[in-house]
């Protein structure tokens, strides 16, 4: 193992301890603190129900429906039950395309979320304008905790795997607001790394959820 690993391995290890000593903190096995442990959250998600994002430029109320595509549908709604996506940014926005957000502010939380990946889910519905889907790679299984909200119809994405698991059904005007400035200019592995903070001092207007509720 070369030093830089090393030191690499150890950051990402004081990450999370630092993550999970200022949770404890508060007291108890609070919700944050299962954020530490992705195998505690796997409650299966409601049939259909509605996730409220209280974001920097005003309300998203996503919908969502479990025979869609049930394993991003439980994902997301632990992970919004959990509080995982509260202060997270939107940090990747491209104009006529899509929003993107999903990783973690806290460095880490986002060290053990980052291997969490789940199941594919078959494409059933559309990527249209306004249909949510968690991000992934060209591997199988690859999703993990990131979503797009596609801003015009993207029917391209269905035959490359992308499942949609719900739709804005309110605030959708919300979501045309959302600054595009910065563009794909943040950078996903200084995300991973340094959390918010870089996000902060680098890209100081980007839009963020404030926070993330399952509506009854």
């Amino acid at each position: 193992m070369t030093y830089r690993s090393i030191v690499t391995t150890a950051v990402a290890l004081a990450a999370v301890v630092i993550a999970h000593h200022a949770v404890t903190a508060k007291g108890g096995q609070t919700t944050a603190n299962k954020l530490l442990n992705p195998t505690q959250l796997n409650e299966k998600a409601p049939d259909t129900y509605k996730a409220r994002l209280d974001t920097s430029k005003g309300v998203i109320v996503i919908e969502v429906h479990r025979d869609w595509a049930p394993f991003g549908a439980d994902r997301f709604y632990n992970l919004v039950k959990n509080g995982y996506y509260d202060d997270v940014r939107f940090f990747r926005v491209v104009p006529d395309f899509m929003v993107q957000f999903g990783i973690n502010g806290s460095p880490g939380i986002q060290t053990v979320w980052g291997a969490a990946n789940f199941k594919d889910d078959p494409p059933k519905q559309s990527n249209a304008r306004g249909y949510v889907t968690f991000a992934k790679t060209s591997a199988p299984d690859s999703r993990s905790t990131q979503i797009f909200i596609n801003l015009k119809d993207n029917a391209f994405l269905d035959n490359q795997g992308f499942a949609p698991f719900g739709r804005v059904v309110d605030g959708m005007n919300v979501v045309d607001k959302i600054t595009p400035e910065y563009g794909e200019r943040p950078n996903q592995g200084r995300i991973q790394s340094q959390g918010n903070a870089y996000l902060k001092s680098e890209f100081p207007n980007l839009d963020f959820v404030k926070k993330a509720t399952i509506e009854r």
